[in-house]
């Protein structure tokens, strides 16, 4: 599936239940197994893994590739091949703090376009 259309998706999978402080980060350049990261948290465990099954469904029906899923109590990691997905609670996301990690910008409008 073409990169955009993908990301499209899965934004709009997150906004359909509810996604809070979703953030899309173009991870080409930076880094060789994935082209895009989007972060996204939740408000509880029941949220948060609404949102990921909304993803996953989702991508199914659209004839993306899933690779796998992750699930912690707090965190479900989502790999379509290109974009990886990571749905959080805050604390969790807060804790693992990706974009200090990946030392990345974060724009001052939530969700980038690719």
């Amino acid at each position: 599936m073409e990169l955009k259309k993908l990301h499209k998706l899965v934004i709009d999978a997150l906004e359909d239940v509810k996604g809070n402080d979703l953030i899309s980060v173009d991870m080409r350049g930076k880094i060789d197994i994935i082209d895009m990261m989007v972060i996204a948290s939740g408000t509880s465990d029941r949220h948060v893994q609404a949102l990921a099954d909304n993803v996953v469904e989702k991508a199914k029906k659209a004839g993306a590739t899933i690779v796998g899923v992750e699930k912690d109590s707090s965190w479900v990691l989502i790999d379509l091949y290109d974009i990886i997905v990571h749905v959080m609670l805050p604390d969790a996301r807060e804790f693992y703090n990706l974009e200090k990690l990946w030392q990345l910008e974060v724009p001052s409008e939530k969700t980038q376009a690719v």
